[in-house]
């Protein structure tokens, strides 16, 4: 067992009081940087519906882009370097910490988890999965966006990060999805999978509803 304590530092997990979509959006307007929503928010931004309730809401970022994003939310808000069980305070000035890619956003004043925001590889111009870097597209092809102009993952996408751990919430929003994908995305996202996840339960699904 390793002997260095896990570190938590700021409200506990409890704490979360997520932002919808359009309050993210919203924060977020006029920043130069390629965000979307991704996680169970964005089904539902594809869907049009709220079909679950939502713990908290995950954008996602590529990495190059991460500064403009961290400027224009510090000194209204805090962030924190999470990972591996720890959260951490990231204080002004303090390079990311190259080994994570998550960080929460604390609004002080409330004592609440605002957003989660994840940092990708890819840039403007391409995505790439964050697992998997053979897995890759031109990032206009694999993000959309509502009719009120939110960015967001493809579900095909968010599916391929939810098929690894299979939770309820994940079934869920597969089953949603399923006839609701185009058939060249059920026909992507099985592709994916078999690389990714080779006899993964979702992938016949798929080809069958294709």
């Amino acid at each position: 067992m390793n002997d260095i304590a896990k570190r938590w530092d700021g409200p506990p997990l409890e704490a979360w009081q997520a932002w919808s979509p359009c309050e993210v959006a919203q924060l977020l307007a006029g920043v130069d940087a390629p965000w979307c929503v991704v996680g169970g928010w964005a089904i539902d931004l594809f869907l049009g519906r709220e079909t679950r309730a939502h713990e908290d809401i995950e954008i996602a970022v590529p990495r190059g882009f991460f500064p403009p994003l961290r400027r224009h939310l510090e000194g209204r808000y805090t962030l924190y370097v999470v990972g591996d069980g720890e959260t951490r305070r990231l204080t002004p000035g303090e390079p990311f910490p190259p080994d994570r890619h998550q960080c929460w956003l604390l609004e002080e004043a409330a004592n609440k988890w605002r957003l989660d925001i994840m940092q990708e590889p890819g840039d403007a111009d391409h995505w790439v999965c964050r697992r998997d870097d053979r897995i890759s597209l031109p990032r206009a092809g694999i993000q959309a966006r509502t009719a009120h102009g939110i960015p967001y993952l493809a579900p095909e996408a968010v599916l391929l990060f939810k098929a690894k751990y299979r939770r309820p919430k994940d079934e869920t929003d597969f089953a949603n999805c399923l006839t609701k994908l185009s058939g060249d995305a059920r026909r992507w996202l099985a592709e994916a999978l078999v690389l990714v996840h080779p006899g993964h339960a979702w992938i016949e699904p798929l080809r069958d509803a294709s």
